[in-house]
């Protein structure tokens, strides 16, 4: 008999929770919106359910679709325990909340507050970019503050991109996805595969040879920001590795953003992790105090991106 990933259907009933309808997917989960039976309150479901690995039977139970491929399922349970176990320790405004953990069909769920809003990958396509600087120091100050937050526990979050962005009303965010979440690396040998997006990626999360740590999130947090003007993913890491040119965004929109908020972009997205801010922190602070990329020849740098900055943001 052949058997697809098929969503669980509406009404269906686990642990304690309701299924109302699939809400997103991915390569490795489906998101459900549930209610909880008990207080009525509307959740968010995540399904442990790697397409190319599993499906679901006529009984609902999840089965994986070939006995050579239970090493790789077993692998990506461990990672959705990873996320289970990393979001539990984590508590900030900005962070998703997690509900409770259980098992049933086969698989994993884990259980999120539902918060109403929109996703960020989804509002920069609807606007075709060019979100404000209004927009923009609403939203990454506080995903910064909440990446701190990640980087002061020993933890690399490894895979922000618009799309794990979500927008609450007014713009307040809230940072998604922790199935990537990782402990700092004490060694550059023996590094366990990374999830990989290109645009936001950065180049050392490509290699299993890369050192990665809070400068590989202070990329991401550079290229989603970046993308939030331009509209579309920047070039890949890669690329930009073997020859880089993707032009900074101090000289492309320099006439509609200001200086400030360009440079901690461009600082951001150095290909050499040495170059980039250190950890969310230092962007976080570079941001919100309008100063900039440092520069030792120009002290007068930082009041100057601040006077800009104010005049752009009126």
């Amino acid at each position: 008999m052949e058997y697809s990933r098929d969503s669980l259907p509406p009404g269906t009933v686990i642990d304690c929770y309701s299924i109302i309808k699939v809400i997103g997917s991915g390569g490795f989960s489906l998101i459900y919106l549930a209610a909880d039976e008990d207080t009525q309150d509307q959740v968010v479901i995540k399904e442990h359910l790697p397409k190319k690995l599993a499906v679901r039977d006529e009984h609902m139970q999840v089965q994986i679709r070939e006995d050579s491929l239970r090493e790789s399922f077993n692998s990506g349970r461990k990672l959705f325990y990873q996320e289970v176990k990393a979001l539990a320790t984590l508590r900030h405004p900005n962070i998703v909340n997690v509900r409770t953990f259980f098992l049933a069909n086969n698989t994993s769920y884990l259980v999120m507050d539902y918060e109403h809003g929109k996703n960020l990958g989804s509002y920069i396509k609807k606007r075709k970019g060019y979100l404000s600087t209004t927009f923009i120091m609403t939203v990454f100050p506080a995903v910064l503050d909440a990446l701190n937050l990640i980087h002061s526990q020993g933890k690399l979050h490894l895979d922000i991109k618009p799309s794990n962005i979500h927008l609450r009303p007014g713009g307040d965010p809230l940072l998604l996805d922790f199935g990537a979440v990782h402990q700092f690396p004490t060694t550059r040998s023996r590094q366990s595969a990374q999830v990989v997006t290109p645009g936001f990626a950065p180049v050392e999360q490509y290699y299993s040879s890369g050192y990665v740590g809070p400068w590989s999130d202070v990329y991401a947090m550079g290229a989603t920001m970046r993308a939030c003007i331009e509209g579309k993913p920047p070039p890949s890491a890669i690329e930009r590795h073997a020859k880089d040119q993707m032009k900074p965004a101090t000289e492309m929109f320099k006439r509609r953003y200001p200086a400030h908020l360009l440079e901690v972009i461009d600082w951001a997205m150095e290909v050499d992790p040495l170059l980039r801010p250190q950890d969310a922190g230092t962007m976080l602070d570079a941001l919100v105090e309008y100063k900039g990329r440092p520069f030792e020849t120009n002290s007068s740098e930082p009041e100057q991106n601040k006077e800009q900055a104010k005049e752009n943001d009126v």
